[in-house]
Order: structure tokens, then sequence, then C-alpha cells
């Protein structure tokens, strides 16, 4: 028998049990279902690279002198993450 990272966890899975989701107000409409299944058909890795692209044409526009363009493609940078996290989380756990 192998030891656990943490030996705790059995006994955490057994106290805490996760409630259904059976609010009217938590269901998701078919839009929001449609465009979580065309999204989860993007790789993760897609929205990690645009962003670094976002970072380095920042880069690229603030050396060349363009500063107000360059603060506004830096502003991508974040959301296209949290999209990208968005995404992983939908592909993990999927739709509730």
């Amino acid at each position: 028998m192998g030891m656990d990272v943490n030996p705790a966890s059995e006994a955490s899975e057994k106290e805490y049990v996760a409630p259904p989701v059976v609010r009217a107000e938590h269901t998701e409409d078919s839009l929001t279902r449609l465009l979580e299944q065309q999204t989860a058909k993007v790789p993760s890795h897609v929205f990690l690279f645009s962003s670094f692209c976002a970072m380095a044409a920042s880069v690229a526009l603030e050396i060349g002198g363009r500063e107000r363009a360059a603060r506004f493609v830096g502003l991508w940078v974040s959301p296209l993450l949290v999209m990208g996290v968005y995404n992983k989380m939908v592909k993990t756990f999927g739709p509730r």
C-alpha cells in the first residue's frame, strides 16, 4: 500500500458530500451550453499562446514608440488567460 500525498484525504472525502445543483436559477440556457460545447473544442494552449503573442506585440509597440497601442494590446493578456482558465474548467468539470 503506497503513501498518499495527503493522508487525511480519505477522511475528508467521507465528511464532505458535494451538493447537487437543483435550484432553477442555477440552470443554463441552450446558448450557454452551445458556447461551452464549441469552446471546449479549442485547445487550452491556444489561449496561452495568444496571450504570449499579445505580450510580445505590446512590447514591440512600446519599443516602436506607439505607447497607446502598446497599452491597448497589453490589456488583452488578462482576458485571454481568463478565457483559457474558463476553457480548462469547462473541459475538466463539464457543464453543470
